[in-house]
């Protein structure tokens, strides 16, 4: 059995100008100590999967259909009574931006040992005593449990994060950018942090990223969303190597080669769509050099073209050839 085993997920918003459909038929699995990443562009839904996963949508956001199965347990059919006794203890998440995600008049430890309290029954002691060990776990020394955030520089702070996301031993873990606005140094640390922790503890991690160079040696398997779909999926040497969709050779373009002939780098031409008005056909079409009147009119199918890789593309073996 999968560990996690998401299945023709439907996460719509209802707003003023009408319904947003902000993930609209994903499918993905993650197995015990695999690493997932997510990628694409700002409002393609990445962020919506994840807290679809842990049921942490706002108000106006609603799962509309679909399956979220943890180990064979629907969590989409949960109320938000039962989802509770999951968040932290199977499926916890560490977001983006930790100035903003801390408290700052609370003490590092106080915040991490928050959780143990609430979700193990734990004395307040005990639950500073593991504060200190998983602040330990995560690089920083334990006696800092009693300084403030504004003590801690950007990186030691998205530590701090990866510590709180470990308070109670999940099963999963969401990063969701983790390593926005930090230098590129202190993204290596932060990412081999991840990779060490997922190793050791054999826990499932999801990355959600929009710089699809990070995962090449993150993760195990990627997924590509666009305008609220998945567009590719596989490994990540089918991601890089046998590239089957225009949107994910347009997102590798974007990024450096460092090795072999010098190029200059290449952006996205157009934006992506606005979620109330999705362009009839392949979504991606009016952004895509290949495109036919078959990607206007008709929407393709998420055919597995290669043993675990999935394109929904009307042109993939064109693109591949390509490569």
């Amino acid at each position: 059995m999968k560990l996690l085993e998401v299945k023709n997920l439907r996460t719509y918003f209802t707003i003023s100008q009408g319904t947003v459909k902000a993930v609209d038929d994903v499918s993905f699995d993650l197995d015990h100590g695999e690493a997932l990443g997510i990628v694409g562009e700002s409002g393609c839904g990445k962020t919506t999967s994840a807290l679809s996963i842990a049921k942490l949508l706002p108000k106006e956001g609603k799962i509309v259909g679909g399956e979220i199965l943890l180990e064979g347990e629907d969590l989409a059919k949960l109320s938000d009574e039962e989802i509770q006794k999951h968040r932290w203890n199977d499926v916890s998440i560490c977001f983006q931006g930790a100035m903003n995600a801390l408290n700052p008049v609370m003490k590092i430890g106080e915040q991490i040992a928050e959780a143990i309290v609430l979700h193990h029954k734990s004395s307040e002691k005990d639950a500073m005593k593991k504060a200190a060990e998983l602040l330990e776990l995560v690089e920083i020394p334990g006696e800092r449990i009693n300084n403030y955030p504004h003590e801690f520089s950007g990186g030691m702070k998205q530590r701090v994060m990866i510590a709180m996301a470990l308070a109670c031993d999940p099963k999963i873990i969401i990063g969701d950018e983790p390593t926005t606005a930090l230098d590129v140094m202190v993204q290596a640390q932060i990412l081999n942090l991840l990779e060490r922790l997922r190793t050791e503890f054999d826990m499932g991690f999801i990355l959600i990223t929009h710089d699809l160079s990070i995962l090449a040696e993150t993760c195990d398997k990627i997924a590509v969303m666009y305008a609220g779909r998945i567009v590719e999926k596989g490994s990540s040497e089918d991601i890089f190597q046998r590239t089957g969709h225009p949107y994910t050779k347009k997102l590798i373009k974007c990024f450096p080669d460092i090795k072999g002939k010098k190029t200059m780098m290449e952006g996205i031409p157009g934006a992506p769509p606005n979620m109330l008005e999705i362009p009839s056909g392949c979504p991606f079409h009016p952004r895509c050099e290949y495109a036919e009147e078959v990607c206007r009119t008709s929407m393709p199918d998420n055919i597995e073209r290669h043993q675990g890789h999935f394109v929904a593309c009307h042109k993939w073996e064109v693109i591949r050839s390509e490569r």
